[in-house]
């Protein structure tokens, strides 16, 4: 069991340095299908040793090897992240068909994409939101077939997954269109969206409270350590990302937790 784990975890911080590449090759519009990796300081193309996973970083202490300027932490930081990603979405889901589980491997490292590409520009970029949309949509139509060839009613899982989408996509978008775009940016919207058809009813609603909650804790911090002013911009993509995987891996439990307080 321990290799596996280590297996896992290794594959995911591979999977971690491969989007942190896909990451600088959209801010720099470059096709990350193509090329070797290269510094992005001095444009010297890479060798293997050079992009090991966390270890190469440590072992250059964390300087190219070329032309000894610093080299960013994002990239350590994203490939350990990935990895434990990877490690908690294979303890969790294992069980699945692997077609699942593949699915949720590929969503998390769109979510990952986005996640840092929001969090250092302040966009939610269209094309990877557009795809895991796409992505999570042909699924749910897929799962609806299968549920129909089990003879597994369709309807209250079609019922869930509507009033998911509206309550997320359709507060993101009121908030919108009645700031015109100050409050929330559209990329917001199409993320929620995202979110309705991932996460379903009722998780949703625990993406949604952590992610305004973390959003409002870490909004509150910055202010006291005067990184922010009252009226500074900050991407609130990164929190409903955040809340989306908390929605997926504890939102059944959170959610039970709550009603066993209530009732």
């Amino acid at each position: 069991m321990l290799l596996i784990i280590l297996i896992v975890f290794i594959f995911g911080c591979f999977i971690g340095s491969f989007l942190n590449c896909v990451v600088y090759r959209m801010e720099n519009k470059k096709s990350f299908a193509k090329g070797r990796s290269f510094c992005p300081k001095c444009k010297h193309t890479l060798a293997w040793s050079d992009l090991i996973p966390v270890i190469s970083f440590l072992f250059l202490r964390g300087k190219c090897r070329y032309c000894k300027k610093k080299i960013s932490w994002q990239y350590p930081v994203v490939e350990i992240i990935t990895g434990l990603l990877f490690l908690l979405i294979f303890n969790q889901f294992s069980i699945l068909e692997f077609s699942k589980l593949l699915y949720l491997l590929v969503v998390s490292c769109l979510l990952e994409v986005i996640f840092i590409y929001d969090l250092k520009h302040y966009i939610i970029p269209d094309r990877v939101i557009f795809p895991a949309i796409i992505i999570v949509f042909l699924f749910r139509i897929l799962d609806f077939i299968r549920n129909f060839k089990l003879e597994i009613r369709n309807y209250d899982l079609l019922l869930n997954l509507t009033m998911a989408i509206v309550v997320s996509a359709g507060f993101f978008f009121l908030l919108w269109l009645i700031s015109r775009g100050r409050w929330m940016g559209f990329g917001d919207v199409k993320l929620a969206l995202f979110m309705g058809l991932f996460l379903s009813w009722p998780n949703i609603l625990v993406a949604l409270f952590f992610a305004f909650i973390l959003g409002s804790v870490i909004g509150l911090i910055l202010i006291a350590l005067q990184k922010k002013k009252m009226k500074s911009q900050m991407p609130f993509g990164p929190f409903l990302i955040a809340g989306t995987f908390v929605g997926l891996f504890w939102g059944t439990k959170i959610i039970n937790w709550y009603l066993n307080l209530i009732y």
